[in-house]
């Protein structure tokens, strides 16, 4: 614990200087250019980055801002950054993320070995952070209601990265308190599928390789807009549905969605774009019927993946005309060995292979050299 005498011999020798550090981080800051995301900010300042999360959830009515300090220089600066809410020290060699959307970015910038703890780790994928696991040297932290938090604490991570649906993850508060640093991602609240990917650069600069970072996601957009070049204006817009029924409700994407997104960049018609929308929405089985009984592509439905397993489900799913005529196309199929769907875990960092499998389908004849991905026809 810090000691009176020593805080107040710090407090003179910062009001002694010239210039203090924290003046000239606001004098100097610098503003680093961000191509599609919205909600963060990456700014240089005098001998450190600031970190800022402007919309960790949506309608949230404060953001988060994080100092992100050359690990050597962590204990000279922690005071004079006391507003923010966290200060790190960087590059971090142990964290603990909890959504498998974090671990991607970790692979790609080659730091998976940083990761010590994960949630839930049967939903993980990755054969490359599976082999990880597989060797013991990511621990099981139970799940994100309930973590285990004597074991996160007791493999004294720098860093938890975490994510808030509509409020702070109250359960990580005893880790706070405990001097472990908590900062929010919030890939998902960016609605276009290249805003999110750019999140790699908010996992970069707690590695010190956000110029890495940058050079990753240059080439997925690269490859993105390519794709949209190749495609062009096709003589016809297919007409789109999504989702599958889950508890006697139809959930489709939202209009403005994520996923919405990747329809219209592959020129086709969802039935919902109208919806504004940005995450599922819940649609009576009636009403959609009325909506989407002749849509041409079923999208998505649900982790079904054989049209047997899809009706016995559901005996009113054979009345659309994409289930008749063979139309349905999934990325259900491509699991991990414990059974983790790898479209729900890399899809937002590769977006770029999202939108070229959907345009191998939805618009046959356009990319012939490729081979898709996530998406496979049902079985």
């Amino acid at each position: 614990m810090r000691t009176w005498p020593y805080y107040l011999i710090l407090v003179f020798i910062c009001f002694s200087c010239k210039e203090s550090k924290e003046i000239k981080a606001v004098a100097e800051a610098k503003e680093i250019t961000l191509s599609y995301a919205k909600s963060f900010a990456i700014n240089q300042r005098d001998g450190y980055i600031e970190l800022e999360v402007n919309k960790p959830w949506p309608n949230a009515e404060n953001g988060f801002r994080y100092a992100l300090v050359p690990r050597e220089q962590l204990a000279a600066y922690r005071d004079s950054l006391r507003g923010y809410d966290a200060v790190i020290g960087v590059p971090v060699k142990k964290v603990i993320v909890t959504s498998t959307t974090h671990i991607p970015a970790l692979e790609i910038l080659e730091e998976e070995k940083s990761l010590i703890g994960f949630p839930s780790l049967d939903f993980v994928s990755s054969p490359k952070t599976r082999a990880l696991i597989n060797s013991g040297a990511i621990k099981e932290l139970g799940n994100n209601e309930a973590l285990n938090l004597e074991l996160a604490l007791a493999l004294e991570p720098e860093l938890i990265v975490t994510f808030g649906i509509d409020n702070k993850v109250t359960t990580l508060e005893p880790l706070e308190r405990a001097g472990i640093p908590i900062v929010y991602n919030a890939d998902w609240t960016e609605e276009s599928p290249l805003g999110r990917a750019e999140w790699i650069k908010f996992m970069g600069v707690f590695y010190d390789k956000l110029d890495e970072a940058t050079a990753f996601f240059d080439s997925i957009s690269k490859d993105y807009q390519q794709a949209k070049q190749r495609l062009g204006r096709p003589k016809t817009r297919p007409k789109i549905m999504t989702g599958a029924v889950y508890k006697d409700v139809w959930y489709v994407s939202g209009g403005k969605s994520w996923a919405a997104q990747f329809i219209k960049d592959a020129q086709a018609e969802y039935l919902w774009e109208s919806d504004t929308a940005t995450g599922s929405i819940p649609v009576a089985l009636e009403n959609m019927l009325v909506r989407s009984h002749e849509a041409d592509i079923w999208l998505s439905p649900g982790l079904y993946t054989t049209y047997a397993d899809l009706k016995a489900a559901n005996p009113h799913y054979d009345r659309f005309r994409a289930f008749k005529e063979n139309k349905i196309f999934s990325a259900a199929s491509l699991q991990g060995e414990t059974g983790g769907m790898l479209y729900f875990e890399l899809a937002p960092q590769r977006p770029d292979l999202v939108l070229q499998d959907l345009i191998y389908y939805l618009h046959p004849g356009v990319l012939t050299d490729y081979i898709p991905y996530f998406y496979k026809p049902l079985e």
